[in-house]
């Protein structure tokens, strides 16, 4: 009958980076005998006699021989160990432990989706995390990425505390940003790559930058970096000396840089400066892209500088004329001009009589006879002649009168060479004709003849009908006979 030995240890066939003493695995140790019967004898029947035991030197089980020369882990420990193995989707760690410790692939790097083999080779010595000691398919866990976090977390903090530079590649292009490999995954949100906002952040894979560490939160495992901090820093001469030499009201040529929601940023040569959207144009601006793009050539007026943020308020609209003061040097009050209804409130209607250019049609100068609404005198994008009768520049208000105008007065000068006119520049009325309508319609670029001479008609058509009205109320008020 074959005797069964119960294995005490699973003994690796790989390598072990562990030292461990050369030891006999023996309970016992023979006294110094000659090679010819260290192992005992055979007698000439063949009959074998054991050596000699004499003394017992372990002073432990043969168990307990086997147990010391292994190392004993716990979770979350740092262990080091040789790289034994390595498959696609994992890594074998000989750390002299009864078994191998397992790497999975997700765990070897701070950067996703690597092959085993680009980060480690066999035989290489490798530090690790105990992540579970026994897993439940009995396996020791380990992770390559997180002891290299631990290791980091260190370095990094001292570097915040001493406000020092960072560098390291970068991996990944990621929402918002790149991602640093700093001995951890470091984010660089995309308004801190360079001085101005970059749009395309690919070329940058691959590239060793320098940043500096604005936000260090270990408990969620979040750094943030700033390579424009670090550039700044080093061009910090540089700059103030063109903040010295930028003067308040100076008219400066840039380029735009980058549009936003608030406004856009012009790269003045040196540094970058901001044109809030309420300094882009004289007219109403819904959205900065409406009035520049990137890279549109612009002279800007220099608005403010802050030496202390080291920012510069730009004017592209004080570069420009003002439609105000245009308007105002070209149109008197009591002249008719004419408009477009562009929006009604309780109190009146707005028309616009100029590029840029609202004015205010009070209800009280809507109609000689009493009106409760403007909705029963004008419409949103009706077209009509009204008067001027207040123009304030410094507030940049006008009060327009549409009863006013009905009575006549003087055309403004850009409107007399289209319309009959006295000596006086006042309007000659007459009777409203297809043609009249056309010209008018012409001039101002709104809409084709054809529709002019429907405009008209229809005109006309209401004339008429309120005639009738009129004469229908007369006839009925009138005494029977």
């Amino acid at each position: 009958m074959v005797g069964c030995v119960t294995p005490v240890a699973r003994l690796s066939i790989y390598p072990t980076s562990v030292s461990k003493a050369v030891r006999p695995l023996s309970d016992t140790t023979t006294t110094s005998e000659s090679p010819a019967n260290a192992m005992g004898t055979f007698d000439d029947e063949g009959v074998y006699t054991p050596r000699e035991i004499v003394s017992d030197d372990l002073g432990m089980s043969f168990a307990d021989a086997i147990d010391g020369t292994m190392v004993t882990v716990e979770d979350g420990q740092l262990v080091h160990g040789t790289v034994v193995k390595i498959d696609k989707d994992e890594v074998l760690l000989d750390i002299g432990y009864k078994s191998e410790g397992v790497i999975p692939a997700r765990e070897l790097s701070i950067r996703n989706d690597v092959d085993p083999s680009e980060v480690v080779s066999l035989g290489e010595a490798v530090e690790a995390l105990v992540l579970t000691k026994e897993d439940k398919e009995g396996r020791l866990l380990l992770s390559k990425k997180r002891a290299q976090y631990e290791r980091a977390w260190g370095d990094i903090e001292a570097k915040k505390e001493e406000d020092a530079v960072v560098s390291g590649p970068v991996i990944e292009v990621v929402k918002g940003g790149l991602i640093v490999d700093i001995g951890l995954r470091g984010f660089l949100p995309a308004s801190l790559v360079e001085l101005r906002r970059v749009r395309d952040l690919a070329p940058y894979i691959g590239e060793t930058v320098h940043c500096k560490i604005i936000e260090l939160d270990k408990n969620r495992n979040n750094v943030v970096l700033s390579r424009r901090a670090y550039l700044e820093e080093n061009q910090k001469e540089t700059r103030d000396q063109f903040l010295t030499n930028l003067k308040v009201g100076e008219v400066r040529e840039g380029t735009i840089s980058s549009v936003v929601s608030f406004g856009a940023f012009v790269d003045l040569g040196g540094m970058d400066g901001l044109i809030h959207v309420s300094e882009l144009s004289w007219k109403h601006v819904d959205h900065p892209g409406s009035v520049v793009t990137v890279g549109d050539p612009v002279k800007v007026q220099v608005l403010d500088v802050d030496f202390s943020r080291e920012r510069i308020s730009l004017s592209l609209k004080a570069t420009q004329q003002d439609p105000w003061q245009e308007f105002a040097e070209g149109h008197q009050v009591e002249q008719l001009v004419y408009g477009r209804v562009t929006k009604l409130v309780q109190f009146g209607a707005f028309v616009q009589v100029g590029e840029g250019i609202e004015g205010l049609v009070h209800i009280s100068e809507m109609s000689a006879h009493h009106v409760d609404s403007p909705e029963q005198v004008v419409t949103p994008g009706e077209e009509l002649w009204v008067k001027i009768i207040d123009l304030d520049l410094a507030r940049r208000r006008i009060s327009l009168s549409i009863k006013q105008a009905a009575e006549g007065g003087e055309l403004a000068a850009e409107y007399r060479e289209h319309f009959e006119v006295d000596s006086a520049g006042n309007w000659v009325q007459g009777e409203a004709s297809a043609e009249a309508e056309a010209a008018w319609s012409e001039y101002y670029g709104e809409g084709a003849a054809v529709e002019a001479v429907e405009v008209a008609e229809a005109v006309e058509a209401v004339e008429v009908a309120a005639d009738e009205v009129v004469e229908d109320v007369v006839a009925e008020e009138a005494p029977a006979e």
